[in-house]
């Protein structure tokens, strides 16, 4: 009788032969994830469409003026009315973020082939959570000091790039801690 004894995780690995597959598709996922996060925060720092209106646009770095209505913009510096410290503030800490977020995903490949059970995914997750600070930091600082008054303009889609990119790096930063507990 001993032979014929069939146990329950005999049965589940019967049931569930491609478990190593189904993992590694969902480690790719995450990486696309993670590259979309990076993508997102990126884009929301380099690209120029952070504030509109008819005539300007202006980002992080500097802004375009529409000369006499015929359609030839004029890159200008930020307006000195912008206070200095604070186009600081939010220049670093969106730089800041993106470079937290490649770390993070550089840390998470490292951890994932080097760490034992039971270690992986938290440095990767807590350093995706303090890129998701560094950009929540620029984001409130640039929406509280800049524009406040202005009712002829709009946020552009870098802006709203970056808030996407602040939910995907707070959104991957917990997913990481979770991971941590279901994988290992």
């Amino acid at each position: 009788m001993a032979a014929f004894s069939i146990s329950i995780k005999d049965i589940v690995a019967s049931c569930f032969p491609s478990r190593p597959l189904n993992m590694l598709k969902a480690l790719a996922g995450i990486c696309l994830l993670h590259l979309t996060t990076i993508f997102f925060l990126f884009w929301a720092t380099i690209d120029d469409a952070w504030w509109f209106t008819r005539t300007l646009y202006t980002d992080l770095w500097g802004q375009w003026v529409m000369e006499n209505n015929d359609n030839v913009w004029v890159y200008m510096d930020i307006p000195t009315s912008y206070r200095k410290d604070y186009l600081q503030a939010v220049q670093g800490f969106a730089v800041l973020s993106c470079l937290f977020a490649v770390f993070s995903l550089i840390v998470f490949i490292i951890q994932l082939f080097t760490l034992g059970k039971g270690k992986r995914f938290i440095l990767s997750g807590v350093v995706q959570l303090i890129s998701c600070f560094c950009i929540m930091v620029a984001l409130s600082v640039y929406t509280d000091h800049f524009h406040r008054g202005e009712k002829d303009g709009w946020y552009g889609w870098s802006y709203i790039m970056a808030w996407f990119g602040w939910l995907l790096t707070l959104f991957t930063g917990i997913m990481y801690i979770i991971l941590r507990k279901r994988v290992d």
